[in-house]
């Protein structure tokens, strides 16, 4: 064997006694090679999955299609399947034994955006929205990707039994991208219906990192997500006589400033905080001075201490410099707490033995330690609501070339996630993909012995 690596009794919010510790063990070379043969012989199969799911996006709460595609799928690999489970959500089961639980995640929904990576399956969607208009829908988050992964994994587990026992809970989760399939899926009993697991995992593509590697993070790995909106509520007038009126637009303008030294002077250096105004609305005419200025904030953090620091702070600076404008009521300060995304954990000892995997599967080269996300991810549900560790690793998108050449000084970005230009090279990081969850899955539920 490769190794143990034992994660003991990982104790969270229950008691040691009440679930056993799960172990990871290193698969030995035999099944990495098996794992290897089934990979090679399948890849033409699901590449053409991934590519039907790249050209039929649907939007968060919309993923009819692509829920009955998946649950077809797990059906024809002998799982047990559950459909329209919080949301479109899908639930496939894998018994197989005596052992421990393993709850996999993919994310299934696509973003409003109009594709324009040239390949010849991108995306032709449009959808009408409540207003009449159209919107492109776009796959520009990966989330194809993690479905084919998710599909592949149950296809080499179902196939591979003889070398791993417990139970495998893979979940196709709905409406990531606003942050709610996570929760919705939790709320409708997925722990109680399917048994709480003993660890969590997930991957997530990266367009900053090659094709072919894996990167990782211990402890937090994706922030807390807050959207705020500010009303300065001031008292509108004739340009001409501003002295008449109090200007929002001129409040609002010092409320953004003065928002900028929250994270400068407030927090601890060492505290990661981000506070964004991504937008600011006021106003119809050239020689009106409107009565309101809006502000709309991202507010990202990762410890619940932070969070609550950033946030009681827009609202002291926000009153305190409407105050001092002398603007006729406070400001509406109001945080969207239906569009909060929690911070997502890395369990550190789940970590270490999840890299070990990965290490023994691809080499020390190709497993790359990368720094926490501001962005935001629901994963972290659960195995915060669960009391289970978890861990979410990423998976590179980039052609190898490609990704050389953008590291050379003067070069051009590569197409980030969420662009319009995103376009993984479909063959590796599907290999990478699959290799590395059948690997972990399979080493997390190992029927090998200490």
């Amino acid at each position: 064997m490769l190794g143990l690596l034992i994660l003991g009794a990982i104790a969270r919010s229950v008691g040691a006694g009440e679930r056993a510790g799960i172990e990871a063990i290193p698969a030995d070379k035999a099944v990495l090679n098996e794992i290897d043969r089934r990979v090679d012989a399948a890849l033409p199969a699901w590449l053409a999955f991934y590519k039907t799911c790249h050209a039929h996006p649907e939007l968060s709460l919309q993923e009819k299609e692509s829920a009955a595609r998946i649950a077809a799928s797990f059906r024809k690999a002998g799982l047990a399947v559950t459909e329209n489970f919080g949301g479109h959500g899908v639930v496939g089961v894998l018994e197989n034994g005596k052992g421990p639980t393993v709850l996999i995640r993919g994310d299934m929904d696509a973003l409003p955006i109009i594709e324009d990576t040239g390949v010849p399956y991108a995306s032709k969607v449009k959808v009408e929205l409540g207003d009449g208009s159209h919107v492109g829908v776009m796959h520009a988050c990966g989330h194809d990707v993690h479905q084919t992964v998710l599909v592949a994994t149950a296809q080499m587990l179902a196939e591979m039994k003889e070398h791993w026992r417990g139970r495998a809970v893979f979940v196709a989760q709905p409406a990531e991208e606003i942050g709610r399939g996570a929760g919705m899926m939790i709320e409708a009993g997925l722990f109680e219906k399917f048994g709480k697991p003993d660890a969590c995992i997930a991957l997530h593509v990266s367009h900053e990192i090659p094709a072919g590697t894996i990167g990782y993070t211990s402890g937090w790995v994706y922030a807390n997500v807050d959207s705020v909106d500010i009303t300065i509520h001031g008292r509108g007038g004739h340009g001409a006589y501003p002295h008449q009126a109090v200007d929002p637009i001129v409040t609002g303008a010092q409320v953004v400033l003065a928002l900028q030294t929250i994270v400068s002077r407030r927090m601890n250096p060492q505290e990661p905080g981000v506070i964004t105004v991504g937008s600011f609305h006021a106003g119809s005419k050239h020689n009106v001075i409107p009565d309101d200025a809006t502000l709309q904030l991202t507010v990202r953090s990762y410890k619940p201490e932070a969070r609550k620091l950033l946030l009681d702070s827009i609202r002291q600076i926000a009153t305190d410099v409407c105050n001092s404008a002398g603007c006729p009521k406070p400001p509406t300060v109001t945080v969207l707490e239906q569009d909060h995304t929690p911070a997502s954990y890395n369990d550190p000892t789940l970590t270490a033995a999840s890299v070990e995997v990965f290490r023994a599967v691809f080499g020390d080269d190709l497993v790359l330690e990368r720094p926490a996300s501001m962005g935001g991810e629901d994963f972290g549900q659960f195995a915060a609501r669960s009391g289970a560790p978890g861990f979410m690793f990423n998976i590179g998108t980039v052609d190898e070339a490609r990704y050389i050449a953008s590291q050379k000084p003067g070069a051009d970005p590569l197409p980030s996630v969420h662009s319009a230009k995103f376009a993984p090279v479909p063959e590796p990081t599907l290999r990478t993909g699959v290799r590395a969850m059948t690997s972990l899955a399979m080493s997390l539920m190992s029927k090998s012995e200490k």
